[in-house]
């Protein structure tokens, strides 16, 4: 049986980029929404998801973490994407000739330099791989996408300007969920542990909480809050760390955090990605 995995976009987006390189003999499930996607693996319509949750410019993406802890699926893998943008158009349009460029707002806002050079007028799409999608359909050599060099390929567009985004750091980071609990094993390369956290109503609940990692020698590299349930004072936490629950360190500094906490739930003990040692250096 071919296997699945769902990503939020349309054909063309980053998240199918990232798809086809990590899982290329895979079918690649395009959904509308980050729900839908969820949903797909949740009813078994696909094996995996790959969903976006940190971007180098723009921050984390919000709606994730809100899926995240109720969905029952575990991550079992993160990969980096270095994010380019491409001017697209019909073929045979000039770039000169271009007034109108369309693409997610986010895209839009990441590629300002190009959009003032050419005195273009931004339209917000739903999608950068659906503007792409909305140009070839319109058939206007006035007007063009910001999209994912793969989007030119699958649409029939042609690439006007390559790297188009202002900033060559902008990256994304995707985490891969699973139905399956599949957790990296101990002492075989840098490991990754996710995990979300409530603090309990006290004063310095959280700095106690805390400090056990400090103490063990465990480095923590994301520590964000929000809100559940519209209450101002209960507050929960997505924290990752460096490093295996089996290792001395982490194994004493969950324990302890469990003292200071109404609950901790591990999200995903994953291989780190290679990237993260190469951006370390």
């Amino acid at each position: 049986m071919t296997r699945r995995i769902a990503y939020q976009g349309e054909p063309g987006a980053n998240s199918h980029l990232v798809c086809k390189q990590h899982y290329p003999d895979w079918e690649a499930l395009a959904c509308a929404s980050f729900e839908d996607v969820f949903a797909a693996v949740e009813a078994g319509d696909a094996d995996l998801a790959m969903i976006p949750i940190d971007n180098s410019i723009a921050g984390r993406v919000a709606d994730i973490h809100h899926f995240l802890p109720d969905s029952g699926l575990h991550i079992i893998a993160e990969h980096f994407l270095r994010i380019r943008f491409s001017l697209m158009a019909i073929p045979g349009a000039r770039i000169d000739d271009i007034r109108t460029v369309h693409s997610h707002v986010h895209a839009l806002g990441q590629c300002r330099k190009v959009i003032r050079q050419h005195g273009l007028t931004p339209v917000i799409s739903g999608d950068t791989a659906g503007a792409a999608r909305e140009i070839a359909e319109l058939r206007d050599p006035t007007q063009a996408a910001i999209s994912p060099p793969l989007a030119a390929e699958i649409y029939g567009l042609e690439i006007l300007a390559d790297d188009v985004e202002d900033e060559d750091h902008n990256t994304t980071r995707f985490v891969v969920l699973s139905r399956d609990l599949v957790e990296a094993p101990a002492g075989n390369g840098p490991v990754v542990t996710s995990f979300i956290f409530n603090v309990r109503n006290l004063p310095a609940a959280l700095y106690k909480a805390l400090g056990g990692f400090a103490t063990n020698g465990v480095n923590m590299t994301k520590l964000e809050s929000y809100m559940v349930g519209g209450e101002f004072t209960a507050t929960q936490f997505l924290a990752e760390v460096d490093g295996h629950p089996q290792d001395t360190g982490l194994r004493n500094a969950l324990e302890e955090l469990a003292f200071f906490t109404t609950e901790v739930k591990i999200l995903g003990v994953y291989p780190a990605d290679p990237f993260r040692a190469r951006v370390s250096q």
